[in-house]
């Protein structure tokens, strides 16, 4: 059925099934009817209109089966039915009373016009009723419309067939049969508009349907993404000596645009990294796997360490638009010396606690976010040397631009206090604060942003014996002379 709105594949599909059922309804009423004519004609003896009778009966059963078969292999080949076959069947189905009528007026049972109005008529109201299931406003008016005509067809040859015969007593008023004809017509309208909202309550059904079945695929490609990200997350912590580790990541939605990582280096150093793309959701996502890729390769490539910065600056800002950046920290650990360097591309905060002084120092980042503009140069790295006890913590703004009911942040003060608190926690033990912190902070409210967690902690008990104030004081004069 091909009107001018049909345009959606599953609705089509739907208007064939129920059109399918609709020929089906009407096949079961045609066996009844031929049931009833035989043992009718049986009764009557009447055997030559018995035969013509079953005849018609018999060729209509054909032509709706071939219908029916036509129907179900447009349902198999998700083809399409032309219009005009379905006008043509609607044609053939409205004048099935019509015949009926004629035969009726040549039968030994009904005088003529007592055929006019024998409960024979209701059949074409059982049609136009039927005709609903097509979903086609068009072509059930226009069964209202043929069976209408076909009624009064019959009408206006009994009329003039009969006018000078003794029967013409038993005519009723000709308004009343237009009456009849009226009626007939006025069911196939009102059939018309219950097939217009059948056909508007399937149609939002179906959109509905095919909505939810686009839904549930997404949701499925983004738990697909999700694995794969989560994946590329570490599996485990590094196993180091003197050094306790740990990260965590929790995405706002099924992927997220933060990732950390950790990876051995040759020279033996562990290094450490975070980013932040810009949103959140599958777009960031790909951006900050691709940025762990560019940062894996480049740490290998590179022996001079602050130019992994300028190369991975340069990579991306060839592959982002404008409006897409990522903020980045690198924290690399010498496990022997318990140094640190660290180099940031507008990431922050990144915190450095002192166990010895029971302070916090923010470190500030070596320049602007990777992938802003192409061929800039960022400073060397910070270098700082870990004490006992001293730890960097890395987060995203995750963290502390959570907002609570009140629409109050959570803020770096609370972040950094929670730090102070949890000296003497071990790396995991931190982040799972930071986890509760803020999350009993903002009482339930909506993550609306990423959260990740990198920290770094030299453990309580060094194997090293050596000056640590010393070693810090030497370093900075080292920093200060470059």
């Amino acid at each position: 059925m091909s009107e001018g709105a049909l345009k959606s594949e599953a609705f089509q599909r739907a208007a064939l099934t129920s059109e399918s059922y609709r020929t089906t309804g009407l096949l079961c009423l045609l066996g009844a009817l031929a049931i009833f004519v035989v043992v009718r004609g049986l009764a009557s003896r009447d055997f030559p209109l018995l035969a013509l009778q079953f005849v018609f009966i018999t060729l209509i059963i054909g032509h709706e089966l071939i219908v029916l078969r036509a129907i179900r292999k447009a349902l198999r080949d998700g083809s399409q039915i032309a219009t005009d076959k379905w006008v043509v069947n609607v044609f053939l189905e409205s004048q099935i009373p019509t015949v009926a009528l004629f035969l009726l007026l040549s039968g030994p049972w009904l005088r003529p016009y007592q055929a006019l109005v024998a409960p024979a008529v209701l059949v074409y109201f059982l049609l136009i009723i039927l005709s609903t299931l097509r979903l086609s406003p068009t072509l059930t008016a226009l069964t209202g419309l043929l069976s209408a005509l076909g009624y009064l067809f019959v009408t206006f040859y009994t009329a003039l067939r009969f006018q000078n015969s003794e029967v013409r007593s038993d005519a009723l008023p000709m308004t009343v049969y237009f009456i009849y004809a009226g009626m007939i017509l006025t069911g196939g309208l009102l059939a018309a508009v219950v097939a217009s909202r059948i056909r508007t309550h399937v149609t939002a059904a179906l959109r509905e349907a095919e909505l939810k079945n686009k839904l549930d695929q997404v949701n499925h490609d983004l738990d697909i993404a999700r694995s794969i990200q989560q994946d590329l997350l570490p599996a485990q912590s590094p196993i180091l000596e003197n050094f306790d580790v740990a990260g965590w990541n929790q995405p706002a939605d099924q992927t997220g645009g933060d990732y950390f990582d950790w990876q051995s280096l040759p020279d033996g150093r562990l290094a450490i990294s975070l980013g932040d793309a810009t949103g959140h959701g599958i777009g960031p996502a790909l951006v900050s796997a691709l940025c762990r890729a560019y940062a894996r390769a480049s740490l290998v490539i590179d022996d001079e360490h602050h130019q992994v910065l300028d190369r991975l600056n340069r990579l991306l800002a060839d592959d982002l638009s404008a409006n897409r950046f990522v903020t980045f920290a690198l924290v690399l650990l010498d496990p022997m010396t318990s140094e640190v360097e660290i180099l940031s591309a507008g990431h922050g905060p990144i915190v450095r606690y002192q166990h010895a002084t029971r302070k916090v120092e923010n470190l500030e980042a070596q320049g602007i976010p990777l992938g802003m503009i192409a061929g800039v140069s960022y400073e060397k790295a910070l270098v700082r040397r870990l004490a006992p006890n001293d730890m960097i913590v890395l987060v995203t703004d995750g963290f502390y631009e959570w907002e609570n009911p009140n629409g109050d942040e959570f803020g770096l003060h609370r972040l950094e206090s929670v730090i102070l608190q949890s000296h003497d926690c071990s790396a995991e033990e931190v982040i799972a604060r930071l986890r509760f912190s803020v999350e009993d902070f903002c009482g339930g409210t909506e993550q609306k942003d990423d959260l990740t967690a990198v920290v770094l902690k030299r453990k309580a008990v060094t194997t090293r014996v050596e000056s640590d104030v010393d070693h810090e004081v030497s370093l900075t004069a080292k920093s200060a002379a470059a």
